[in-house]
């Protein structure tokens, strides 16, 4: 079994169901996915950054990504319907587990000036995004084959009911949020 899932199951779900007031178990939130995306807008001038952010998105997470095109054409931006602008990956199961277990206790530590996430990047559904501004952080991009310096979003769906429970769900699991002023001052 994955570590991250074996802890969950075995250490954080019973203490969150208390904590929470919860008498089922299955009511206490868990992930459900986690999205990992990058927007590559200068892939409409090199073709070469959109199979470069493709190649880095499948060693980092182990699965070959969907490539996004546009949806409407914008001529500010000189994009056209059909583009080629970005590549996706979804992550469940264990994948999932194992690409957060890397990305709390590998990844994140690694950003530059790191002093922990934010507790605002919640969307008021249970669901926690957060932008890496650089893919290098990652220990499987090797940086000396680093052509393009490429960004990437994450986001985490959980069956949370409010941002406080998955706020909760994600501390116990181990991600280091910033700790807010009210929290330092006591």
């Amino acid at each position: 079994m994955v570590r991250l899932k074996d802890r969950y199951i075995n250490e954080v779900r019973l203490p969150l169901a208390q904590e929470l007031g919860l008498s089922n178990l299955l009511a206490v939130p868990r992930m459900v996915k986690i999205v990992v995306s990058m927007g590559v807008g200068k892939a409409i001038q090199e073709k070469k950054r959109m199979e470069a952010a493709v190649a880095a998105l499948a060693l980092i997470t182990g699965q070959k990504p969907v490539v996004c095109k546009a949806k409407k054409s914008v001529s500010n931006f000189k994009v056209r319907e059909g583009y080629e602008i970005g590549c996706k990956v979804t992550l469940r199961g264990a994948r999932m587990y194992e690409f957060l277990d890397r990305l709390i206790n590998i990844a994140v530590p690694r950003m530059r000036d790191f002093r922990g996430l934010s507790v605002a990047s919640f969307d008021g559904f249970g669901n926690y995004s957060m932008g890496i501004p650089d893919q290098t952080i990652f220990p499987e991009i090797d940086i000396d084959k680093v052509e393009f310096q490429q960004g990437m979003n994450i986001t985490i769906v959980t069956t949370a009911r409010s941002d406080e429970h998955c706020r909760r769900l994600l501390a116990e699991l181990g991600m280091p949020f910033r700790r807010t002023q009210e929290a330092s001052q006591n």
